[in-house]
């Protein structure tokens, strides 16, 4: 079994009010066995979509490679903007050496009420995957559980919102399609995806990253 831990420290600073959770970077992230457009931080693989599209979205005119530039540039916006990142997995087993969730075994999480305490300025969370087994949400609904807090569903009909009422305060809890081109297929058969494609054949999954994105992070 390989043990797949996470190789970055939350990054979260007293004014975070967006909190960015996912679950774990590719396994070569452990052993700093990076591609060429790899970037060692958080989401820094070169096939993870979620700089690309924050690069969109905000005009970063990034770095995608692995220099310290890139990483520099990447926690500057993130601070600029008040946003921090605490993925929600420490730590998992797995039989194959591979970055899919479903994969992970003995998983070991993250105290992410610790941190929502802690870091009272933070009034939304974004989860880099939706309600699917293993994916941040669905591991952020078994610590709320634990600690018999209830999440209200929000009426928003163009994204997946959710509200905590936690610590005397409301948190906005937006679940995103995942920035791996895994969920590629699922953008296909949503549908805002079809009508957007059928107004524009041009409209990628990209796109629809893009606009889905935006809704959260703007």
């Amino acid at each position: 079994m390989f043990n797949h831990f996470h190789p970055y420290k939350p990054f979260i600073f007293e004014d975070t009010n967006t909190l960015i959770i996912g679950t774990l970077p590719p396994p070569r992230f452990c052993k700093k066995d990076f591609k060429s457009k790899d970037v060692d931080f958080c989401y820094g693989s070169q096939d993870n979509l979620l700089w690309q599209v924050l690069n969109k979205i905000f005009k970063l005119d990034l770095l995608f490679d692995n220099s310290q530039e890139a990483v520099k540039m990447r926690k500057d916006f993130l601070i600029l903007n008040n946003i921090g990142i605490c993925d929600i997995v420490d730590s998992c087993k797995r039989e194959k050496i591979n970055a899919s969730d479903l994969g992970m075994k003995d998983v070991v999480l993250r105290d992410l009420i610790f941190y929502l305490k802690k870091y009272k300025n933070i009034n939304k969370i974004v989860f880099t995957g939706k309600s699917s087994k293993n994916g941040p949400e669905y591991f952020f609904k078994q610590l709320i559980k634990k600690h018999c807090l209830n999440i209200q569903t929000s009426n928003n009909k163009q994204i997946k919102e959710q509200i905590l009422y936690f610590d005397n305060r409301s948190i906005k809890l937006f679940s995103l399609t995942s920035p791996s081109n895994a969920a590629n297929r699922s953008i296909g058969a949503n549908t805002f995806y079809k009508e957007r494609k059928k107004i524009n054949p041009n409209y990628s999954t990209f796109d629809f990253r893009v606009d889905e994105y935006k809704l959260a992070f703007t």
